[in-house]
């Protein structure tokens, strides 16, 4: 259930921004990492966690890793924003779609991860995929690049940090805030500011997006304790599937014959991968039973 309620919510999320759209992507994103630092340190201290900033912060390898997890970080919230606040949503959705064929290709460079013949068969269908909706389209879709390469980087990087998931975001927000902090006081001095006591509904929406951050990480932590890999890989698929109905079928996004020919291919790529990953989980506990 946990794990249900944390993907269902970062399905929703884009209906959260869309009533942000007149406030600049940049400033949503400067009160998204403002909101959840101060959420995310009560939150470490009432798990028992908040000792650890104190061992990251004194180990200058892992605070250098983090800086530059905090960056890829950034960008993927920025051009999420900016994609469902600009009627992108679908594209947002691809971006997250991708996203674990991606991981397997990143694991495949860097890693020297194996690629099964059904998962190289898989990436190589979401690439045909992506290849045929740009000569349709005549477009590159960039958004649904940024968001999936900005994560799968994050994600490759974030392998290497022996950091918990609360804690190195916790971090990861913390480096962001003198920046964020700076462009407050910018936005200020200009009077350019969206959070003002004269308009209380929009304000309050701001400071809410530490809550929209936080609530399903936690949830998903929670829920990366009880579920199998396998069933959280599943899982991951709820988000993006979320975000299209979304886009469809609330904000009217158009699913032209490019796009249902690249989803429909992806939505293939992803089947292959999943099925192949579980047969090779269920042999991988054949033969650790047999050994017993």
């Amino acid at each position: 259930m946990p794990g249900v309620l944390a993907f269902s919510i970062w399905g929703l999320v884009p209906i959260y921004f869309k009533l942000l759209d007149s406030v600049p992507s940049l400033e949503v994103l400067s009160h998204r990492v403002l909101w959840s630092v101060l959420l995310l340190l009560p939150l470490l201290k009432f798990t028992g966690q908040l000792s650890q900033l104190k061992t990251v912060f004194t180990n200058p390898k892992v605070l250098g890793l983090l800086m530059l997890s905090s960056i890829l970080i950034a960008a993927n919230w920025l051009t999420f924003i900016w994609g469902v606040t600009n009627d992108h949503i679908l594209e947002t959705s691809l971006g997250y779609f991708i996203n674990p064929l991606l991981n397997i290709f990143l694991g495949y460079l860097f890693l020297n991860e194996k690629l099964s013949p059904l998962k190289m068969l898989a990436v190589g269908i979401a690439t045909l995929a992506v290849v045929i909706q740009i000569w349709m389209l005549g477009t590159i879709p960039w958004v649904a690049f940024a968001v999936a390469g900005s994560f799968g980087f994050y994600g490759l990087l974030r392998k290497h940090i022996p950091v918990a998931a609360a804690t190195g975001l916790t971090v990861e927000t913390i480096l962001l805030l003198p920046a964020t902090l700076g462009y407050f006081f910018w936005l200020y001095q200009t009077g350019n500011y969206s959070f003002r006591f004269d308009n209380p509904q929009l304000s309050l929406l701001l400071a809410l997006a530490g809550l929209v951050t936080t609530i399903p990480l936690v949830l998903f932590n929670v829920a990366a304790k009880r579920l199998t890999l396998t069933s959280i890989g599943i899982l991951q698929y709820l988000g993006p599937s979320i975000s299209f109905l979304v886009g469809v079928f609330i904000y009217g996004e158009e699913v032209n014959q490019a796009r249902f020919i690249t989803f429909g291919m992806i939505w293939l790529a992803l089947t292959i991968f999943t099925w192949d990953s579980y047969r090779a989980l269920k042999a991988r506990k054949s033969t650790l039973q047999a050994a017993d």
